[in-house]
């Protein structure tokens, strides 16, 4: 089922269109159609009308799932940053990832072909590393539960894996077991508090839907009666960071990503637009069943430039 624009032709059927013009009319559209996001028709005859806010001047963009798929580009992706500079659209990309730091991130995004600045990437690593820097005297102690590839980014905090003041969780893959999650659980017992970097239910690799570190968030929440701090989306303060990056009024800025919790719920809650795409970890059933409503939804990144110049 696809979407035809028909803004050029609304003139033609807007003063009298009764409820069994359309279905008749979309069936018989076998032509290409100046692309619109004011008026468009479903193949089944439904007319609809766009939901795109007039004062979005910045963007808070998503990284994986949006832009690309492990090592593949999503289609139009490079070209709809390109538009969005053209149009004077602000950036900020603000990703969840915690095995890479923000400088890897953005290396990653130069050698698959996007023009992105470091000053233009938000991490949980990096966002971590600042809640961190609040608390105390700015260097508690820490067991960090990260990959190596991240651990550079802590060297200034003492570690402890015995009594830590903080248990940081990000991603260590097939690393998690019993032994690991049962230390945690003994070191909160003791007082540490739990951080975790993101608290995201899942991520979509080449080969499918793989489980993130939320569930080992909530199990070492459930046995510890204690609640994570959330460092990176959904956290508001996470969002917070681009957008006083961008120094526009958080009316005008919208969140667009492939997670409908943690992007379009954790947007919502801040007070952003929120924009679902359906490439990356979209699941249609998962929409359907939740009780988070995004503000508008694409097929993919490469339609946002059209959906914002409302052309």
């Amino acid at each position: 089922m696809g979407l035809l624009d028909v803004d050029s032709l609304l003139s033609q059927y807007l003063i009298a269109s009764p409820p069994s013009w359309s279905q008749s009319f979309a069936a018989s559209l076998e032509f290409a159609l100046p692309f619109s996001t004011y008026w468009r028709i479903l193949l089944v005859g439904e007319v609809i009308t766009a939901d795109r806010p007039s004062n979005i001047q910045g963007l808070l963009i998503d990284l994986d799932g949006v832009l690309y798929v492990g090592g593949d580009v999503i289609p139009g992706a490079k070209e709809a940053l390109e538009e969005l500079r053209r149009m004077g659209i602000q950036r900020r990309f603000v990703t969840n990832t915690t095995t890479r730091t923000a400088a890897a991130v953005v290396d990653k995004l130069g050698k698959l072909g996007f023009d992105v600045q470091a000053d233009e990437v938000f991490s949980a690593v990096t966002a971590t590393k600042q809640f961190l820097r609040s608390r105390g005297e700015g260097r508690p102690t820490i067991h960090a539960v990260v990959r190596d590839s991240v651990m550079p980014e802590f060297t200034e905090f003492p570690k402890d894996s015995e009594s830590p003041e903080f248990v940081l969780i990000g991603d260590i893959g097939a690393a998690w077991s019993y032994p690991l999650m049962n230390t945690i659980f003994r070191q909160l017992e003791q007082g540490a508090e739990l951080v975790a970097m993101h608290k995201n239910r899942f991520f979509q690799t080449d080969e499918g839907l793989s489980m993130d570190i939320g569930g080992f968030v909530d199990g070492l929440e459930f046995v510890s009666g204690k609640t994570a701090h959330i460092v990176g989306k959904p956290s508001p303060e996470f969002f917070q960071l681009g957008i006083d990056s961008m120094d526009l009024p958080i009316d005008q800025v919208a969140m667009i990503g492939d997670d409908l919790e943690s992007d379009v719920g954790g947007g919502q809650a801040a007070g952003l637009k929120g924009i679902l795409v359906k490439t990356g970890k979209f699941r249609a059933a998962q929409l359907e069943q939740s009780s988070v409503k995004p503000d508008s939804i694409l097929e993919s990144i490469a339609d946002l430039p059209a959906w914002l110049d409302g052309a």
